[in-house]
């Protein structure tokens, strides 16, 4: 069975533009996220999957695999899936979509998403949460929310707070979504088949055409952070936060 990591990484983008190719502590941002990737052990294939040839060639540069996606792709999913299709995928290989602005990920994030797959045949779309630690996010709608029944499956997703403490006397741990999945091919071609839900497009949040269509993700707490870069001011703290990791 494969276990491939594909990275979709876009030029355009509304809030930063090129951001893929943004240097952080001297290498480009989709270079760190390719190599922090490419360093679990337990992943047989890693590609970026992008519609612009400014992104292919830096990761050629770097010695990288990347793969020309289509210009009419919607959404990272549907890149994603066509990058699959090309690498020649099984039903039941397994795939992990790493966002290609998460400069922070680890292998452990790899190993962590996939580990209900292995484990459960019943499994067939994961995801990881991230208990904040810095308040500011859980007001920020650029941090996702999630929560998620007693036996990890997702409830929802929201840019909001979720849950709302209605009186202000609870303690509670609230969970920011990091944009890493894991999916079996089988299941990644359901999802890209599947219609636009009216909450997914009320949030802006692909995820939710899963759960509106009646279909389950399982959701596993991870201990480590991988915070996205979406806006330049981003960039700043990001590299405090890897010049600390590396010293």
């Amino acid at each position: 069975m494969k276990i491939a990591v594909i990275i979709p990484a876009r030029y355009g983008s509304t809030r930063l533009e090129g951001k893929s190719l943004k240097i952080l502590a001297g290498k480009s941002m989709i270079q760190r996220v390719y190599e922090n990737v490419n360093r679990s052990q337990v992943v047989t294939d890693v590609c970026v999957a992008s519609d612009d040839e400014r992104i292919l060639h830096a990761v050629s540069d770097f010695g990288g695999r990347a793969l020309m996606t289509s210009k009419m792709n919607q959404t990272g999913t549907d890149r994603v899936a066509e990058a699959a299709e090309t690498i020649g995928l099984a039903p039941s290989d397994l795939i992990v979509n790493v966002q290609g602005d998460q400069p922070m990920v680890k292998p452990e994030h790899i190993e962590a998403v996939i580990e209900p797959l292995l484990s459960d045949p019943g499994t067939e779309m994961t995801t990881l949460a991230y208990a904040i630690t810095r308040e500011e996010e859980i007001s920020n709608p650029k941090d996702v929310k999630v929560t998620f029944d007693k036996n990890g499956s997702a409830l929802y997703f929201s840019r909001s707070a979720i849950p709302y403490d209605r009186d202000g006397d609870m303690q509670f741990d609230t969970y920011k979504h990091l944009g890493i999945y894991a999916y079996t091919y089988r299941f990644l071609k359901i999802f890209k088949s599947l219609p636009e839900g009216k909450l997914e497009k009320i949030e802006k949040l692909e995820q939710l055409r899963v759960l509106e269509n009646g279909y389950g993700i399982k959701v596993v707490v991870t201990e480590f952070d991988s915070p996205e870069v979406d806006l330049p001011g981003d960039i700043a703290r990001i590299e405090e936060l890897i010049a600390a990791q590396e010293k």
